[in-house]
């Protein structure tokens, strides 16, 4: 009874390996991303940036449920016009992450949650057409970020569908929904 059982775990066993379809995988999809509140550092406040940019992931699965993860954010940009003033800034993002999955009975669904740290950068600048600029703005930081989210994969080809929320200073911090097509390798 004692060999069925261990034949019948390592079988099981053989079977989830071979529909992990690899370790390493890449990805690239459209984010739709909101940043509030964003302040110049001069008491003056730029416009929101609400807009629709792109994100690229790459990411380590040794196991089923755990993952860490590099992703690039593009985090959107703005440019307000003003009488004879124009005010321009932009965000992107650099993050890290451990990823947790979340074991379902589900052979092709995965959900996961994840946290690490964001390395954002922004610029943005202010001129008065006469004179020339007003201000600028150039910053840069780390931060906590976390998501969660859920994919569906057949074979080596998945898609994603996600929320992350990177805290970035002087704005409401960066909201990002984003959908995500994933190429497992290897």
């Amino acid at each position: 009874m004692g060999r069925l059982l261990l034949l019948t775990v390592l079988a099981l066993a053989a079977g989830a390996a071979h529909a992990d379809n690899g370790p390493f995988y890449v990805g690239a999809g459209i984010s739709r991303s909101k940043l509030s509140d964003i302040a110049s550092g001069n008491g003056c406040c730029l416009k929101d940036i609400d807009d629709t940019a792109w994100k690229a992931l790459v990411g380590f699965r040794p196991v089923s449920v755990f993952a860490v993860e590099a992703n690039y954010i593009d985090l959107g940009s703005q440019t307000t016009n003003f009488v004879d003033v124009s005010a321009h800034s932009s965000y992107h993002a650099f993050a890290g992450y451990a990823v947790g999955f979340l074991p379902v009975p589900v052979p092709y669904l995965d959900l996961f949650g994840k946290a690490g740290l964001a390395r954002w950068d922004s610029s943005g600048s202010s001129t008065n057409f006469p004179s020339g600029s007003l201000f600028s703005l150039s910053r840069n930081g780390t931060s906590f970020a976390w998501g969660v989210g859920g994919q569906v994969h057949v074979g080596n080809i998945g898609g994603r569908l996600e929320y992350e929320s990177i805290n970035i200073p002087n704005t409401n911090g960066a909201q990002v929904i984003s959908l995500s097509v994933i190429l497992s390798l290897l």
